[in-house]
C-alpha cells in the first residue's frame, strides 16, 4: 500500500476501538464516586493505563491505535453530555440488552445542539496523540449524530427550532465542527459509532405490513443518511472517517439482530470511507447485502468483524478465512478488512474475558489479516 491509501481506508487488520478496563481504573472511578481520591489522582490512573495500552496496541502491530475508550463510561453518552445543548439525565430504565440490565444513563436536549471547544474529548486526544509511536496513527471513536434520535434523547427539538429540519442541520454542522477541530488537532482517522442501523434493522422488518409505521422508520432511515452525510461533508482529504454498525455490546450481551438486507440501500448513501460490520454470528444473516453497501465504490472498504469480542475462545482460522472468500464473492478482496465485530467492553462493566484473551482476540485478526492479504 502506498502512503496516500493508507491514510484512506481502515487498515487491514484494525481494532474497533473500545478495550476492557483495567481493574485500578475500575477501581479509581468508584474511590472518585465515594470521595476517596480527587479527579486529577483518576486522570493520572487512566492516562497511566492509556499509554501502557497504547504501547500493547503497537507492539501487536496495528497501524492505528485507539485510548480504550478509557476516557469515558459509555461508548456514547459521555460524549453526547459534553456537546453544547445536550445534559445528563436519569431515563429511569434500563436499556433493553438480551439478558442483562444496564444502568440509566440518559441524554436530553437543553438547548441549541452545536461544538463545545471545550469538550474533554479533546484534551484526551491530545493526551493521546503525544503518546503514539511514530508511524501508528490515532484512531478516534465518537457515537454517530443518529444516536440523539433513539430513546427519547431528541424529545425535547421542538422547544430550540421552529423546524425538525433546522435541527437536523444544527446536529450536523455541530459534528463537522468537531470532526474538523479533532482534524487541527492532528487527527486524520475518526470513527462514528452507531447502533441505529441495527435498531432499524429489527423495526423496518417487524413493521414491513404496517404502512404508517414503517414509513415512520424510513423517515429515520433517510434522516440518519442526512445528517450523517452533512457531518462528513467537504472535509481534508487525507482525514478517513469511518462508522461501526453495532448490534449492542453489554457485558457479552446484544440488543439487536436481522440481516443487512433492510437497510443496505442506505447503508450504501453513506459517504463514509468505511464501515465495520457485525459479522461474528448468525444474527447478522448473509454476505449478501454487502455488493450494495458497498454500492460500486473503488474507495470504500467493508471491515468485517468476523471474530467476536463478547467470548474468549478463539475462532478457528480456517474457517475464518473461508467466510472472507464467501464476502469477496460479493465485494472485491481488495475492498475488504478484517476486525473483531465490536469493542471489547462499549461500557466500562467490560465483557466476559480477560485481558489476556482481549490481546490473543487482536492478534488472531492480525495474523488472518496477514495470510489473507499478504502484500500489505
Amino acid at each position: 500500500m502506498t502512503e496516500s491509501t493508507l491514510t484512506k481506508f481502515p487498515y487491514r487488520f484494525d481494532v474497533v476501538g473500545s478495550l476492557l478496563r483495567p481493574a485500578d481504573l475500575k477501581q479509581a472511578h468508584k474511590d472518585l464516586a465515594e470521595g476517596k481520591i480527587t479527579a486529577a489522582d483518576l486522570q493520572k490512573i487512566q492516562r497511566d493505563e492509556t499509554k501502557r495500552v497504547v504501547e500493547e496496541q503497537a507492539n501487536l502491530g496495528l497501524k492505528a491505535v485507539t485510548d480504550g475508550e478509557f476516557n469515558r463510561s459509555w461508548w456514547h453518552l459521555d460524549f453526547l453530555w459534553s456537546l453544547t445543548g445536550v445534559d445528563k439525565y436519569d431515563y429511569h430504565q434500563s436499556y433493553k440488552f438480551k439478558g442483562d440490565t444496564t444502568r440509566t444513563d440518559n441524554v436530553e436536549l437543553t438547548g441549541k445542539v452545536a461544538v463545545n471547544l471545550d469538550h474533554p474529548f479533546f484534551e484526551s486526544f491530545k493526551y493521546l496523540q503525544s503518546i503514539v509511536p511514530e508511524g501508528v496513527l490515532v484512531k478516534q471513536t465518537i457515537p454517530s449524530p443518529t444516536m440523539l434520535f433513539r430513546d427519547n434523547r431528541s424529545d425535547n427539538w421542538s422547544k430550540f427550532y421552529d423546524s425538525w429540519d433546522e435541527y437536523l442541520t444544527d446536529l450536523s454542522n455541530a459534528y463537522r465542527d468537531t470532526i474538523l477541530h479533532f482534524y487541527e488537532l492532528g487527527d486524520r482517522y475518526i470513527q462514528l459509532d452507531d447502533t441505529t442501523w441495527a435498531f432499524l434493522i429489527s423495526k423496518l422488518n417487524e413493521t414491513a405490513d404496517q404502512p404508517e409505521e414503517h414509513a415512520k422508520y424510513v423517515k429515520l432511515a433517510e434522516d440518519s443518511v442526512k445528517v450523517i452525510n452533512g457531518a462528513i461533508r467537504d472535509l481534508p482529504d487525507d482525514l478517513t472517517v469511518t462508522t461501526h454498525i453495532c448490534r449492542g455490546n453489554f457485558k457479552s450481551t446484544y440488543l439487536f439482530s436481522g440481516s443487512y438486507d433492510d437497510v443496505a440501500d442506505y447503508l450504501g448513501q453513506l459517504n463514509y470511507d468505511g464501515l465495520f460490520l457485525e459479522y461474528d454470528s448468525e444474527r447478522a444473516g448473509s454476505f449478501a447485502p454487502l455488493a450494495r453497501i458497498w454500492n460500486n465504490d473503488p474507495n470504500k472498504r467493508l471491515v468485517l468483524g468476523l471474530i467476536t469480542s463478547k467470548f474468549p475462545e478463539l475462532e478457528d482460522k480456517d474457517a475464518v478465512i473461508s467466510r472472507i472468500q464467501e464476502a469477496a464473492k460479493s465485494v472485491p478482496l481488495d475492498n475488504l478488512a478484517l476486525s473483531t465485530q465490536c469493542g471489547f467492553a462499549s461500557t466500562e462493566e467490560g465483557n466476559e474475558l480477560t485481558e489476556t484473551q482481549q490481546w490473543a482476540k487482536l492478534n488472531l485478526v492480525k495474523e488472518i489479516a496477514e495470510t489473507v492479504w499478504p502484500e500489505d
